[in-house]
C-alpha cells in the first residue's frame, strides 16, 4: 500500500550490535551535545573505520527515544545508496533506495529515504517539506561533497535547515576548494587559518593502532619515459625526478600509457604481489585497479587477464550494472576489478587488498579515498599493498597517511620561510599536477623498476629492476604480518641489499679501473671511482662525469633520505639538515660540496639503517 511521503511509522526495534571503543567514544559525546542542545554533530572516522555503523545506533536511538520519527541519508552516489537501505535493514530500520523526487512518495513500510547530492540539489524544496512535516535525522554521508559546488551546498542547507538533527560523516574532511561545507562548524586558529572543527576525530594512526585498519605498504615505481610534444620534440625523462608541472604530467601519462611497458610491468608485480598474499594466509583476497578512463580501464583488464590467467571484472561509470558487480565482486573470490573512479569512495569490499592507482588524479581527497578501499581490517595480521607511480605529489600523500587533516576555507597569514632545498621541495611536491591535454604529447616507450617502499612515513630506498630478485624481495614480504613486522622486514631488507650492492661495486671497481662497469648503491651506472668511495675519500675524486650532474644526484638522495627520516620520526626537514650540518661540518646544502653531501648521506643512513 502506497502512502504519502511523510505519514509516521513506527520506530523499528534497535539491534545493537557491539560497538567499537571510538565509536562508544563518539556516542557519549554526541549524546552529551545532544543534551545540551546542539543539533549538528560531525564525526571524522578513516575510511574502514565504521562510520555508518555508528550513525545507525545513533539513528536507532533516536528513533527509540522518539526524538525523531523520520531518517533522511544523504550520500554521493546510486550504488552508496542501496549500500546505505542494506545496512539499516541489517539493524531494522527500513528506509527507501529508490525514492525519487518526481515521485515525492513512498511506502509507509519505509522509515526513510536515502537520496544522493544530485538528488537534493535538484528539489531542495521538495525535501525541506520533507523535513518540517515529520521530525527527521539527517544523515550526511561524506559531507565533504556538499561543498562539491556552491550550488549544493546552498541546497542542502535550504533542504534541511529544519531537520530536528543532522549527523555528518566524513572520512576525509579537508577539500582542494574553499567551498564552506554547510552545518561544519569552522574556527580560526593561532595561524589565521579557518578550519572544520570535529565533533569526534578517529584518525588512520589512531585506527591502525587499534587493529581497526590495515597498515598499507606504498610500492613506488619509477622508469625511463619518452615523449613527444605538440611541437614534434623527443623528450625523455625519469619518472618522479625534479621536472615542472608540464613534463610531470607528460612522464606520469606516459606511465600509464598502455602501449608502454610500465603498466604491464607494475600490473605483473601487483598480480604477484596478490598471490603471495593469497598464499599466506588470506585466500579471499582480491586486487583493484583505479584507472583514469574507459579506455584505459579496457586495456588494464585485457593485461591483466594475459597477466593472471582470469578475467578481471569491469566496472564502468556509466555501466547500469555497476553496482551489481560491485556487490557479485565483493562476495566471490574473483582476483582483480578494474574500474573508473566511481569506486574511489565508499564501496565496502574488505578482501580487496591490493591496488593499482593507475590514474593522474592527485588531489589529497582523492588519494585518501582511493587508499582507503583497501584498508578495511578483518583481522590484525592482514596487510594491504598500493602499488602507485614515483611521482612527487603521491610520494607525499603516501608518506602522509597518518596526518589528520581539516577543511581550510583560506590561506595562513605568512607562508612559511623555504629556507631549505628540502623544504623548497617540500613545498612543490604538495601542488596538484593537473590532467595534461591527449593532443598536447603523445607517448613513445616506458619502463618501470620499483623505485621505493613506503610505509608508515618512512622510505625504503630499492631502484631494483622489473623482475629482477631484489624485487621479489619487496613481493615475497608475508601476507599477514603485524605492523611493527612489516617495518622490521623492511629495514632488514633494505639494509641487506644496500650491503650486497656495496660489495658489489667494490668489486667491480677493483676489476674495472676504467670505470665502467661499476653500479651505485642505489642501481644506477656511475664510474667505478664513485662506487669504490667506501674505500676512501680519495677515489671519490676521480668521478668523472660534470660536477653539476654529481651535486643535483647527491642532493636528491640527501633530501630523500631526510625526507624518510622525517617521516620516522617527526623531525621538521630543517633540523635534521641543521644536525647533519653540526655532525658533518660545512654550509648548507645550496653551497655544500659533493664530498661534504657525501658524508652528510652517510651520516643519516646510520641514523635511519640498523647496524
Amino acid at each position: 500500500m502506497s502512502a504519502g511521503p511523510f505519514d509516521d511509522a513506527s520506530p523499528p526495534p534497535a539491534n545493537r550490535r557491539p560497538l567499537r571503543a571510538w565509536q562508544e567514544a563518539a556516542l557519549a559525546i554526541y549524546r552529551a551535545r545532544a543534551g545540551s542542545g546542539a543539533r549538528d554533530f560531525l564525526a571524522v572516522a578513516t575510511p574502514g573505520a565504521g562510520k555508518t555503523t555508528f550513525a545507525l545506533r545513533v539513528a536507532s536511538d533516536l528513533l527509540r527515544d522518539g526524538v525523531v520519527r523520520a531518517i533522511t541519508v544523504v550520500a554521493p552516489t546510486e550504488h552508496l545508496k542501496r549500500q546505505w537501505a542494506d545496512a539499516a535493514a541489517e539493524v531494522g530500520i527500513s528506509l527507501d533506495p529508490a525514492f525519487r523526487n518526481t515521485a515525492g512518495a513512498t511506502s509507509s513500510d519505509y522509515t526513510g529515504v536515502v537520496l544522493t547530492y544530485a538528488q537534493v540539489a535538484a528539489h531542495p524544496a521538495l525535501h525541506r517539506l520533507r523535513c518540517e512535516r515529520r521530525r527527521t535525522l539527517v544523515i550526511l554521508d561524506e559531507i565533504h561533497h556538499a561543498g562539491d559546488a556552491l550550488s549544493w551546498g546552498d541546497a542542502v542547507r535550504e533542504a534541511f535547515t529544519p531537520a530536528i538533527r543532522r549527523l555528518a560523516l566524513t572520512g576525509t574532511p579537508f577539500r582542494s576548494d574553499v567551498n564552506p561545507i554547510p552545518f561544519v562548524t569552522y574556527l580560526p586558529g593561532p595561524d589565521g587559518v579557518t578550519r572544520s572543527v570535529a565533533d569526534s576525530s578517529y584518525g588512520y594512526a589512531d585506527a591502525l593502532r587499534d587493529g581497526v585498519v590495515r597498515p598499507v605498504l606504498f610500492l613506488a615505481y619509477s622508469g625511463e619515459m619518452t615523449w613527444r610534444t605538440s611541437a614534434g620534440h623527443e623528450l625523455s625523462a625519469r619518472l618522479g625526478e625534479p621536472l615542472n608541472n608540464e613534463q610531470t604530467a607528460a612522464a606520469w601519462r606516459t606511465a600509464l600509457d598502455v602501449r608502454g611497458n610500465w603498466i604491464p610491468a607494475v600490473l605483473a608485480a601487483a598480480d604477484t604481489r596478490l598471490s603471495q598474499i593469497q598464499a599466506g594466509g588470506m585466500a579471499d583476497a582480491g586486487g583493484l585497479v583505479i584507472a583514469s578512463d574507459h579506455a584505459s580501464a579496457r586495456a588494464y583488464a585485457g593485461i591483466l587477464r594475459r597477466v593472471s590467467g582470469t578475467e578481471p571484472v569491469v566496472v564502468l561509470s556509466d555501466d547500469p550494472s555497476a553496482s551489481s558487480k560491485i556487490a557479485n565482486f565483493r562476495e566471490s573470490r574473483q582476483r582483480w576489478m578494474v574500474a573508473v573512479r566511481m569506486v574511489s569512495e565508499g564501496v565496502d569490499v574488505p578482501r580487496l587488498a591490493v591496488g593499482v592507482y593507475a590514474t593522474s588524479v592527485a588531489t589529497p581527497l582523492f588519494f585518501a579515498q582511493a587508499v582507503g578501499r583497501f584498508v578495511r581490517g578483518r583481522g590484525r595480521a592482514e596487510t594491504a599493498s598500493v602499488f602507485l607511480p614515483s611521482v612527487p605529489t603521491l610520494l607525499a600523500l603516501a608518506g602522509e597517511m597518518e596526518v589528520q587533516r581539516d577543511h581550510a576555507l583560506d590561506k595562513p597569514l605568512r607562508e612559511p620561510d623555504a629556507f631549505d632545498d628540502a623544504a623548497l621541495r617540500e613545498a612543490n611536491r604538495r601542488r596538484d599536477v593537473p590532467d595534461l591535454p591527449e593532443r598536447s604529447f603523445t607517448a613513445l616507450g616506458s619502463s618501470a623498476h620499483l623505485d621505493r617502499v613506503i610505509f608508515d612515513g618512512g622510505e625504503f630506498g630499492t631502484q631494483a629492476a622489473a623482475g629482477s630478485a631484489e624485487e621479489e624481495d619487496f613481493l615475497g614480504l608475508p601476507g599477514l604480518l603485524e605492523p611493527d613486522q612489516v617495518a622490521v622486514l623492511l629495514k632488514q631488507r633494505e639494509a641487506a641489499q644496500l650491503a650486497a650492492r656495496r660489495r658489489q661495486e667494490r668489486t667491480e671497481a677493483r676489476q674495472d679501473p676504467t670505470g665502467r662497469a661499476a653500479r651505485g648503491a642505489f642501481g644506477q651506472t656511475v664510474p667505478a671511482a664513485r662506487a669504490a668511495e667506501a674505500d676512501g675519500p680519495d677515489a671519490q675524486a676521480t668521478d668523472n662525469r660534470p660536477t653539476h650532474e654529481v651535486i643535483a644526484e647527491l642532493r636528491r638522495e640527501l633530501n630523500r633520505l631526510v625526507a624518510a627520516h622525517h617521516h620516522r620520526t617527526g623531525r621538521p626537514h630543517g633540523a635534521i639538515h641543521g644536525e647533519l650540518r653540526r655532525t658533518c661540518g660545512g654550509p648548507a646544502t645550496a653551497q655544500a660540496t659533493a664530498a661534504q653531501l657525501r658524508a652528510r648521506i652517510d651520516a643519516v643512513r646510520r641514523w635511519t639503517l640498523p647496524e
